[in-house]
């Protein structure tokens, strides 16, 4: 152990299957699904009517200022909701923290306006039945919420977050799909290895939850197609696996150096023990082969001085796609074959931004715990994904470490390996 040491002192969620940490992991243990119909909009007229929403959620409680809350998308509410619990569950409070050495990396999808908000717009640009383009600067334009920007902007998160908490360190914001709130843990972390904050908020916060988001995914053949019992759709590594079901949520974790936590008497949930990154070029419409996560994995033992044999489980990307589930299960095998899997997409879809660092907090409870997570509906393993996915209850842990993967179509993959702190 060394006083440059990061830990992690809190952990805030706003997820499909439970808001805080408790729900949480309440819904993990007792295997529960957040998938459902959606209920956000009438779903009635896609072809894909199922995805995984944060219900009954609301903002209020965590917005001081509620005036706000007409400038914040859902994305930022989440964010927010996820981040007070965060600071809450690690005792951070005014007078706890130097606001100069506290800061925030948050991972942020694209985010848009609802669309009841743009038919007023789009109305008064429109010419005998049809959109004019040319009375979009003029008469749109004069017809628009004139505050509608600020909401659209992804870093506008991370902003209302440190109001909020009164973080005035380092700020930044990472826009890269479902790695973004991988490589924000990583970014906050190495803030505080470089001696630039003591405490750092880290995660991300994702809803994009419109039809128009569900229409492009469908036809981009992401989704699954069953309609069937919507808990039952996603099966990570399963011979049934054919499509992803997407999900919204934030989590937020705080990150800490070991010296400041031990002078504030926190206590620590798990310690980044190290990780790796990597990116494998990949030509337009081909598919990823799988080097990229392979290296991160292997980058991210190296940092952490740990062999395949000391990690306890893998907290797999576990898309439930075919082609993805298998590309990702032959990098798993390559490095980590005698290693306990688990792939907790299968509970609350794929979260985008703040899918890595929901993830991640679940591996954290478990190593606090002493468990790995079962997969929901692994009920016949798909033979071209030889991983050992662990099913049905969760089982104790050979180790209380864990590797945490992400990875993107585009090429780039994550591997933070967290151990538990006793």
């Amino acid at each position: 152990m060394h006083e440059t040491d990061v830990l992690i002192t809190g952990v805030g969620v706003a997820s499909p299957i439970g808001i805080g940490r408790e729900r949480f992991w309440s819904s993990l243990l007792q295997c529960q699904s957040g998938v459902a119909r959606i209920g956000l909009f009438d779903p009635s007229s896609l072809p894909v009517q199922v995805a995984a929403e944060v219900r009954g959620f609301d903002p209020k409680p965590y917005v001081a200022n509620r005036k706000s809350l007409k400038v914040m998308s859902r994305d930022a509410q989440l964010g927010m909701a996820a981040s007070a619990l965060a600071c809450r569950d690690a005792g951070i409070a005014p007078g706890k923290v130097d606001p100069e050495r506290f800061g925030i990396v948050l991972g942020a999808d694209s985010i848009c306006n609802p669309v009841d908000d743009s038919v007023a717009t789009y109305s008064q640009c429109m010419t005998d039945g049809q959109f004019d383009f040319r009375r979009w600067a003029t008469d749109g334009m004069a017809a628009s919420f004139p505050l509608g920007f600020l909401r659209v902007l992804p870093n506008m998160i991370a902003s209302h977050i440190s109001i909020a908490q009164d973080a005035r360190g380092p700020n930044n914001t990472i826009h890269q799909a479902e790695m973004s709130s991988a490589l924000a843990v990583i970014e906050a972390a190495t803030v505080i290895q470089r001696g630039a904050a003591d405490v750092m908020m880290a995660g991300g916060a994702s809803s994009q939850m419109n039809p128009v988001d569900c229409l492009r995914r469908s036809i981009m053949g992401l989704l699954s197609n069953r309609q069937d019992d919507p808990a039952r759709i996603l099966r990570p590594f399963d011979a049934g696996h054919d499509g992803q079901v997407w999900g919204e949520g934030a989590t937020v974790l705080v990150l800490e150096s070991r010296r400041h936590a031990e002078t504030r008497a926190a206590r620590p949930l798990a310690r980044l023990l190290g990780w790796g990154i990597a990116c494998e070029p990949t030509p337009r419409n081909l598919m990823v082969q799988g080097e990229a996560i392979v290296r991160a994995m292997r980058l991210g033992l190296a940092r952490s001085g740990l062999d395949a044999a000391a990690i306890g489980h893998v907290n797999a990307h576990g898309l439930s796609s075919p082609r993805e589930d298998r590309v990702e299960a032959k990098a798993i095998c390559e490095v980590l074959p005698a290693a306990a899997v688990t792939a907790l997409k299968s509970y609350f879809g794929n979260l985008g931004s703040a899918g890595a660092a929901t993830e991640i907090a679940a591996s954290v409870l478990s190593l606090g715990a002493g468990l790995v997570l079962p997969t929901l509906n692994y009920e016949r393993p798909d033979p071209e994904c030889p991983v050992r996915v662990v099913r049905s209850e969760a089982a104790p842990a050979k180790a209380r470490t864990a590797l945490c993967l992400t990875w993107s179509p585009a090429g780039q993959a994550a591997a933070i390996v967290i151990g538990a702190e006793t």
